[in-house]
């Protein structure tokens, strides 16, 4: 974020900081951090840019994920309606994974943002929309390994960005949520293994309609951002690269499908599908479906 070049302009300042920190807090609220409130924005931003000079010292692509994180924490309540969050990140990370549900895309140069270059494609309603629904379901339930691209930044993309290896909570102010980077190695070109135990909640308050929804991390669990050495994984140690990043452990199908539903649509004959385990049980894991 570059708000020193809003303050300074040929030498001479051409808007206040008040004005440009408005400006902010209300791009920020508007694309990262959004919520359900419409034309309201969430107080906490303005903690981040009473000085401007460290704006650039904040983690914004960790803190976006931690918001978005919580969101679809909130989204999977029986009583919830809608998902806030930056949508944009979520849209653009399924397009690079999943070609199936791509739209079209423009010709770009490289410095340019990625998820600019996808064509928004119309949103049908009534009938149309839930037919497309019912699509969408099926080619989920349909999707084989073959149709995923696992490494659509390549395969040294971690290298470029070691933080991307990174383990533990990632934070936004007062929202803390787990992530965990060897619950995605197929993404880093590496086979996927099980992964170990995470640095789970000291206690959590999920109900169902997901209007008090509330996470309770230990202090301690503060100083593991600080700590990125001690807490970057270390892929030639956890496993080994592969020729096709689809590769997997043996293992692993039988320990994924006792935390996860194996099919979106209701099974309507046949053997009923096993129960997933409960939050309880395994905590968080229902974020091994969208680590980014």
């Amino acid at each position: 974020m570059h708000a020193e070049g809003l303050l300074v302009r040929g030498g001479e300042l051409k808007i206040k900081e008040m004005e440009v920190q408005c400006y902010l807090f209300v791009l920020l609220g508007s694309t990262l951090f959004v919520d359900k409130s419409r034309d309201r924005l969430r107080p906490t931003i303005n903690l981040f840019l009473k000085d401007h000079r460290r704006l650039t010292d904040y983690a914004w692509g960790a803190g976006a994920p931690a918001y978005l994180y919580r969101q679809l924490g909130v989204a999977t309540r029986a009583g919830s309606k809608g998902l806030c969050g930056c949508l944009t990140l979520l849209q653009a990370w399924i397009y690079e994974y999943f070609p199936l549900f791509r739209p079209s895309q423009l010709p770009q140069s490289p410095d340019a943002p990625r998820a600019s270059s996808w064509i928004s494609p119309r949103f049908p309603g009534g009938d149309e929309a839930r037919q497309r629904l019912a699509r969408y379901r099926q080619l989920l339930d349909e999707l084989s390994a073959d149709d995923v691209t696992w490494t659509p930044y390549g395969r040294d993309g971690h290298t470029d960005i070691p933080r991307s290896l990174y383990t533990g909570p990632i934070r936004f102010s007062d929202i803390a949520e787990g992530y965990d980077s060897s619950c995605c190695l197929r993404q880093f070109g590496y086979r996927q293994i099980i992964p170990g135990a995470m640095t789970v909640p000291h206690d959590q308050y999920r109900p169902a309609s997901g209007s008090s929804y509330i996470v309770f991390w230990d202090p301690w669990v503060n100083q593991l951002w600080d700590n990125v050495a001690a807490r970057r994984l270390d892929l030639d140690f956890s496993s080994r690269s592969c020729e096709h990043p689809s590769e997997i452990v043996e293992e692993y199908v039988d320990w994924f499908l006792t935390r996860s539903h194996p099919r979106i649509t209701h099974p309507t004959d046949g053997e009923p599908q096993p129960r997933p385990l409960l939050v309880h049980q395994v905590s968080y894991d229902f974020l091994l479906l969208f680590q980014i």
